[in-house]
């Protein structure tokens, strides 16, 4: 096994822990990321002797320990981005009553960078790490928007636009104009382009020298009747995180 698959494998591992919520034996954790026994059990030994992995008991399997929590914790805490966005996210959510994501451009994917999920009950629920498309998220358009010709083009021509809903704009010149409509307003929508349901509003800044956009969401039933409160409370975030990063 290679070194990068062995890495996405170790990965697997902790997502698969994530997933099922108790402890795996190794007969359990080998098909949840597609291995052999034998290339499991190497894995999750270099895991046990790391200290990542402890064995709860030979019939229960392995669980956990709260040394990639410490770890991440202290990671999260020097990140020298997100901590400064963070009390104004924190703001905006808690003045829209909504989920408010922050995101930037990987390759040809949008990468949630942070997701402060709303206090409804019924609200727009994501992770960070998670991948949306360009052309059908929120995020993903404004940071189009920044690309030269859009972007649009070179999406195209890799067959990079599918739909992935009834709702979302797989031409690209309805996609130009779209960005272009953007632009005008200042910020950049999609309703139900992403997810059946779900509308979504963001807007492009930069952090020294990071490009990142930052998105409110929620059930289209609720964001549709206060759009321009929405709008306004989006743009004065982002104006007031560039005057304060200036």
């Amino acid at each position: 096994m290679s070194a990068v698959r062995s890495a996405s494998r170790a990965l697997q591992i902790f997502e698969a822990f994530g997933a099922e919520g108790r402890p795996l034996l190794l007969t359990e954790i080998a098909p949840s990321i597609d291995v052999p026994l034998s290339s499991c059990y190497g894995l999750v030994q270099t895991l046990l002797e790391r200290g990542y992995l402890y064995a709860v008991s030979r019939r229960r399997g392995f669980y956990p320990t709260r040394k990639l929590h410490t770890l991440s914790t202290a990671i999260v805490a020097k990140d020298p981005y997100l901590q400064r966005l963070l009390p104004h996210l924190e703001r905006l959510r808690d003045a829209v009553s909504e989920t408010v994501i922050v995101g930037t451009r990987q390759n040809d994917q949008v990468l949630y960078l942070e997701v402060l999920e709303g206090p409804q009950t019924i609200r727009y629920s994501a992770s960070p790490g998670d991948f949306k498309p360009l052309h059908s998220s929120s995020i993903g358009k404004a940071l189009l928007s920044l690309a030269p010709d859009d972007g649009v083009d070179t999406l195209a021509a890799k067959a990079l636009l599918p739909a992935i809903t009834p709702n979302t704009i797989t031409d690209r010149d309805r996609l130009k104009a779209d960005l272009k409509a953007g632009r005008a307003r200042g910020y950049f929508m999609t309703r139900g382009e992403n997810m059946v349901d779900v509308t979504a509003l963001a807007a492009p800044m930069e952090l020294e020298g990071m490009t990142v956009g930052v998105a409110i969401a929620g059930p289209s039933y609720r964001m549709e009747q206060s759009m321009e409160t929405l709008a306004d409370r989006l743009l004065d975030t982002v104006g007031t995180i560039k005057a304060v990063a200036s």
